[in-house]
């Protein structure tokens, strides 16, 4: 139930964010990505990574992008298997960090790069939500607002691409690009800062980094970091996005442990002891009735 109100909940951001009609951000991230790295990491990746045609690699940088719908979702159902106490806090977390991002995408929208790279600062001079030029089939040749690609593959496109589907091509598997595409254009197309894929990714790390040895933490972190590298190459994401979706994550843990060390672990152990007071009672009763019925 708390993941089906979180799914209803996330499409019913875009129609929020329509009425609360909040400016839309096309230069913040982009802006801080390069005041970060004197450039934006987006148009740097895939000036140097992209090629013509996806290549064998760019698979699983699709499988990763579209893993995000399931993982997060199979963690829970393992720990609401497994351990109940964990599956709760875990669910509340979930929760507690996605209901927050949506607060963020309604009362801060913001373009993500692929968008950008559509659009001139003239076509979104008076922050819109969602110009025509965000509906374009390709990017502006010159890279809109993000500038040119100078790509070092010969045949690859001049410009940020949106590319987060395109492994599937390799593995002719049209049906599983054609249903991501469509659902990304069911989206709310500016909900970018923070990122919840990286939250949700980093959240999950964080949360069962106590919970597993070496090895888990080093896939589960590793992961988050995957998502991270595929979100920013495949143009969902600028860095900045990802950083404030894992601060995010990492305020909800430091939240969550906070409330646990202080209420419910407490009284988990009152309540532990009151039964344990409970069940030595009833058996020094059951005890001295015993005694009673021999003697008679």
């Amino acid at each position: 139930a708390p993941f089906a109100l979180i799914l209803i909940l996330y499409d019913w951001t875009r129609d929020v964010a329509r009425i609360v009609d909040m400016p839309t951000h096309w230069h913040l991230a982009a802006d801080v990505d390069r005041a970060m790295f004197g450039v934006v990491p987006t148009v740097w990746l895939q000036g140097h990574l992209k090629e013509a045609s996806a290549p064998w690699w760019e698979i699983v940088t699709s499988v990763v992008y579209m893993s995000y719908f399931v993982v997060p979702y199979a963690a829970a159902a393992v720990l609401w298997l497994r351990d109940r106490a964990a599956w709760r806090r875990y669910a509340a977390c979930f929760v507690a960090t996605t209901f927050l991002a949506l607060i963020g995408y309604t009362l801060l929208p913001a373009a993500p790069p692929w968008a950008a790279a559509k659009c001139t600062a003239a076509e979104v001079a008076e922050y819109p939500r969602d110009p025509a030029c965000m509906y374009a089939v390709s990017p502006e040749p010159g890279g809109g607002l993000l500038g040119p690609v100078t790509p070092t593959h010969e045949g690859a496109a001049p410009y940020v691409e949106r590319i987060s589907a395109r492994g599937w091509e390799v593995l002719n598997i049209h049906v599983a690009s054609n249903l991501l595409q469509l659902g990304q254009t069911k989206a709310n197309l500016v909900a970018a800062i923070p990122s919840l894929h990286a939250g949700l990714t980093m959240l999950l790390a964080l949360f069962m980094w106590p919970r597993v040895k070496a090895l888990g933490r080093t896939l589960f972190l590793g992961y988050a970091f995957a998502m991270a590298f595929t979100l920013v190459y495949t143009a969902e994401h600028y860095v900045f996005d990802i950083l404030l979706g894992w601060a995010l994550a990492a305020a909800v843990i430091v939240v969550y442990q906070v409330v646990d060390r202080r209420w419910l672990i407490p009284r988990a152990r009152r309540r532990a002891a009151e039964e344990a007071e409970r069940a030595e009672v009833s058996a020094e009763t059951d005890t001295g009735e015993s005694d009673t019925d021999r003697v008679d």
